[in-house]
């Protein structure tokens, strides 16, 4: 990212934090941290609520194969991905999305599981060498750098820990604008949320396995949704219903033609959408109960923009825009049959992996908690609610 040929703006960090959610941030600026940075606005994370994704959709770049790095090949019919992705050093089928290609500094590919293991030696480690090689970078050009070591500290360790590492980040980003000049513009985000309590695995694939269903769950990294691949597609809707007994679900959405089902515990309901000469509409129409908690927020089809005002600030952040397009846009190359928003205390993922991870906080799901990313910025106002297809203009702008 340069500045313009004659340099006749200040030179301009972009800084992604990956997990941090925006009540974390909102306490640290009550703390007194990142004093020179605006309000942070909600940034809203789509679902499923992943790094890989939100990236690609706030950054505007290249859908990643999969969810995670485990996935499903629809085409080959196999699991693809996985433990591998994370061995040695980045080659080209180990970068999920264009996006990685802008970055200017990223931590060494063992940190992203390493930080599960070792998270205060891993997270000091990235800080450092960000910090070291923003300096060393010319100083002509604008800089990208994404840490991951963040989301690995709140998993492993919780929002306590990340409080240090978010004090020794703002001494950091002070020594910048120090070394750079007051006048160095910062955008600092997130990608998604977290929720911060202790979290137990659900048992999602045996639970359809003893109702009698054959699907494919690819388990990896330890998250609060879940993406289901059937093999008999006519059993879809019975799948998902079933799903929804599994203790620890919320609920499941899949395709029914040119809609969405929502089926829960709590009801089921459909989304609906229609192109309108500026833009679209959406319904929300119920079958039965409520699952989305959305009765009565609007009769009949309403706005886009008419829904985001209404439910911007909502449990499920903008469900019915976010739900509709997980299943309809390409967020992934391998779309699943029936995706799952599990409960917040609750995740599901490789069970090997559960055994030495104390799960102090995960994310995936469509609750507030794993949707609310944080967007600041040292040089503008921003809105109070940013949804993620909307955020490349201030990120990039």
């Amino acid at each position: 990212m340069n500045t313009d040929g004659n340099g006749s703006r200040p030179r301009r960090l972009l800084l992604g934090l990956d997990g941090v959610p925006h009540k974390l941030i909102e306490e640290a600026k009550g703390r007194g941290l990142f004093d020179s940075f605006g309000a942070p606005a909600r940034l809203l994370s789509p679902f499923p609520t992943m790094t890989n994704i939100a990236l690609s959709a706030m950054l505007g770049a290249s859908p990643p194969d999969g969810y995670e790095s485990l996935y499903f090949d629809r085409k080959a019919g196999e699991l693809r991905g996985g433990i591998r992705k994370y061995l040695g050093r980045r080659t080209p089928d180990k970068i999920p999305s264009s996006y990685m290609d802008d970055l200017d500094y990223q931590e060494p590919l063992p940190f992203e599981f390493l930080i599960y293991v070792a998270p205060d030696r891993i997270w000091r480690a990235d800080m450092q060498r960000f910090r070291e090689r923003f300096r060393s970078a010319p100083q002509t050009r604008d800089y990208f750098a994404f840490l991951k070591a963040t989301d690995g500290l709140l998993h492993a360790q919780g929002p306590q820990h990340l409080a240090v590492a978010l004090e020794s980040l703002d001494k950091i980003l002070k020594e910048i604008q120090s070394y750079c000049g007051e006048e160095t513009e910062i955008e600092m985000f997130s990608d998604h949320g977290m929720n911060l309590e202790e979290n137990r695995r659900v048992d999602l694939a045996t639970g359809l396995e003893r109702r009698g269903f054959q699907v494919v769950i690819p388990a990896f990294g330890l998250c609060s949704y879940a993406a289901l691949y059937c093999r008999d597609t006519d059993l879809i809707p019975e799948i998902a219903r079933a799903s929804t007994e599994i203790t620890g679900v919320d609920f499941a959405l899949y395709k029914d033609g040119g809609g969405v089902v929502v089926e829960s515990l709590r009801g089921q309901a459909r989304i609906q959408r229609r192109a309108d000469p500026d833009g679209f509409s959406y319904r929300y129409v119920v079958a039965s109960g409520d699952p989305l908690e959305l009765r009565g927020v609007r009769d009949g089809f309403a706005s886009d923009q008419d829904w985001f005002k209404q439910t911007a600030g909502h449990r499920y952040p903008d469900a019915l825009a976010n739900l509709y397009k997980a299943l309809f846009s390409p967020r992934v190359k391998h779309t699943a049959d029936v995706l799952i928003s599990i409960k917040d205390g609750y995740y599901y993922g490789w069970s090997p992996f559960g055994r030495f991870v104390r799960l102090a906080a995960t994310h995936g799901n469509a609750l507030q908690s794993s949707s609310n990313a944080f967007l600041m910025s040292t040089r503008r106002e921003l809105p109070a609610f940013v949804r993620a297809d909307d955020a490349k203009a201030l990120l990039r702008g």
